[in-house]
């Protein structure tokens, strides 16, 4: 089949959606399949579309079904689309979810995050990641990375404003990867730092050296308010990496609801505590390592590609039943 992947993100970006594009069209390649990864809507023909964010994508939806009604429709929800407008979901949102055939949700609890209408052609899909191995790093130092771009929905400097509250003997160090999505986010991240001698903004990293922050941290601190299914979580699993979340449904759709590294969100006093347990408990953080390393086969490319070839299944299956008279 030829299948066609929509992402808002430009190529070279290295926003989430572009990524996980990139990813998904590897692994339906390798399973004997040709794929377009696509900005806008192109004259090519397909035999599968599929639009990452139902709410940025709901244009080229919505055209795409009216030129090609024939063909399967997989609508990808990211956080920004289940949580950004929860209470009240914008109708360009619920058109995209009506006119898709199937759904694709990136953790196990999108589905009470959903109107129920659309849960029956919700396929959970995992994103996965590769293995990192960790390297020796300065025992005189505790670090703790933060990785994505800086922006409201990220909670990004919660970590910086965390060291506030540790005790002077800490040792905990902050480094924080990602670009600014704003001249504001830049002009925060620079002064928290300049005031900050535990933090450290390093800007955004290229995929090696963000391998490499993560190889050689200690934890990793995901403070999102809202999250559609995070890949740095699988790939702190994937690393072995102790995960410290903000406790909400993408993240807790991921570790489990029953996951001891919880901080409650926009707290930065509960999770300087959080952070200092681990670092003052080695059982504690052994116990953290240890659930991340046991949730790490749930992230490997193999699932993620049985998941993919499903939700198609699932959206070809539809696209029969309605388009039959």
């Amino acid at each position: 089949m030829h299948i066609q992947i929509l992402t808002p993100a430009p190529p070279g970006s290295r926003a989430g959606n572009r990524a996980t594009a990139e990813r998904w069209a590897t692994l339906l390649r390798n399973a004997g399949h040709t794929v377009s990864v696509v900005t806008g809507l192109s004259s090519e023909d397909c035999d599968v579309f599929i639009a990452l964010h139902a709410w940025r994508s709901h244009e080229a939806i919505r055209e795409f079904h009216q030129v090609k009604p024939s063909v399967p429709v997989i609508t990808v929800l990211t956080g920004t689309d289940i949580y950004h407008h929860q209470l009240e979901y914008p109708q360009d949102t619920h058109r995209s979810m009506a006119l898709a055939d199937a759904l694709i949700g990136l953790h196990h609890l999108v589905a009470q995050d959903i109107p129920e209408v659309y849960r029956s052609k919700l396929i959970t899909v995992l994103q996965s990641a590769g293995t990192i191995t960790p390297s020796r790093t300065d025992p005189g130092y505790f670090d703790v990375c933060v990785i994505g771009h800086l922006r409201d929905e990220k909670d990004s400097l919660r970590a910086a404003l965390a060291c506030h509250y540790l005790p002077e003997s800490s040792r905990v160090r902050v480094f924080n990867a990602g670009k600014p999505h704003t001249e504001h986010w830049q002009r925060q991240a620079e002064a928290e730092q300049a005031r900050n001698p535990r933090f450290q903004w390093l800007g955004e990293l290229d995929k090696p050296a963000t391998d490499a922050l993560m190889a050689r941290s200690k934890v990793m601190v995901i403070s999102s308010v809202m999250e559609g299914g995070a890949n740095v979580v699988s790939e702190a699993c994937r690393a072995g990496l102790p995960i410290i979340a903000s406790d909400i449904p993408g993240n807790r759709g991921l570790l489990g609801s029953d996951y001891p590294g919880y901080f409650r969100v926009m707290d930065e006093q509960h999770l300087a505590q959080v952070l200092y347990r681990a670092e003052s408990s080695p059982h504690y953080l052994s116990q953290l390592q240890q659930w991340v390393s046991k949730l790490a086969g749930e992230f490997v490319p193999e699932a993620e590609q049985k998941a993919l070839l499903k939700a198609i299944e699932v959206a070809i299956a539809n696209s029969k039943k309605r388009l039959s008279p």
